[in-house]
């Protein structure tokens, strides 16, 4: 998919990954809009700001109207808690996460699954994560979200198929991000994340492989004892 003069609507684009895939769809020579809570976030130069909770159907609604000429959503937006299964008030926070990382990109791709028609058919980028796959300790949560979502890209893929609509999720492991900003670990840098689903946009491919070890975890799924099923 050649990028130059597409259009693409990114989510939470006002930090981290989507700060990263804002600045490098601008620099591939699409038109970007850059959706956050509050709008004036976003400060990326050349990124147009687009008032969007993803969990708010009015905004939602709103989006698709201001952007008919859509061709390219970054399901990008989530969170992530790290609560563990036997918190107290771990069935809201559920709720809250499954509401912003698999519900929003089902209700962001329902609703603008008609525009991607209309325009030649486009593509849907999810962001996702290795813990799709697996869990460690205080993600069960969030990776159920992850898991969710990446049944639902896939589910996307097929049916969107006939309308043309290239659909990708993309998987990786820690990133400099606010989000892991707590955790001692090697990170990726986000700009290399966002290079690398943006190739996987213009060379049609399915599917991002972020970091090696999203790739040895996905290597793994047929190993006797996979990582998945923790330490037995």
């Amino acid at each position: 998919m050649n990028l130059t003069n597409a259009v693409v609507l990114i989510t939470g684009a006002n930090r981290g990954l989507g700060k990263a895939l804002a600045e490098a769809a601008v620099a591939a020579g699409a038109k970007v809009y850059g959706g956050a809570r509050n709008p004036a976030s976003i400060a990326t130069r050349g990124v147009i700001p687009v008032k969007l909770d993803v969990t708010d159907p009015a905004d939602i609604a709103a989006a698709v109207a201001a952007l008919p000429d859509l061709t390219v959503l970054i399901n990008n937006a989530g969170i992530a808690n790290m609560t563990p299964v036997t918190a107290p008030d771990v069935l809201a926070i559920a709720h809250q996460e499954l509401a912003t990382n698999f519900f929003a990109p089902l209700a962001l791709s329902h609703a603008f699954a008609p525009t991607l028609k209309a325009n030649g058919g486009g593509a849907i980028v999810n962001v996702l994560s290795v813990l799709s796959w697996l869990s460690n300790p205080n993600t069960a949560i969030y990776s159920a979200s992850k898991a969710a979502a990446w049944a639902l890209t896939n589910g996307l893929r097929i049916e969107l198929r006939e309308q043309n609509t290239h659909v990708v999720g993309a998987h990786m492991s820690y990133m400099d991000t606010d989000m892991t900003s707590s955790f001692d670990v090697a990170k990726a840098a986000p700009a290399d994340v966002a290079a690398s689903i943006i190739a996987a946009l213009q060379n049609g491919e399915p599917e991002v492989l972020a970091d090696e070890t999203t790739r040895q975890v996905k290597l793994g799924f047929n190993a006797p004892r996979s990582i998945y099923l923790g330490d037995l």
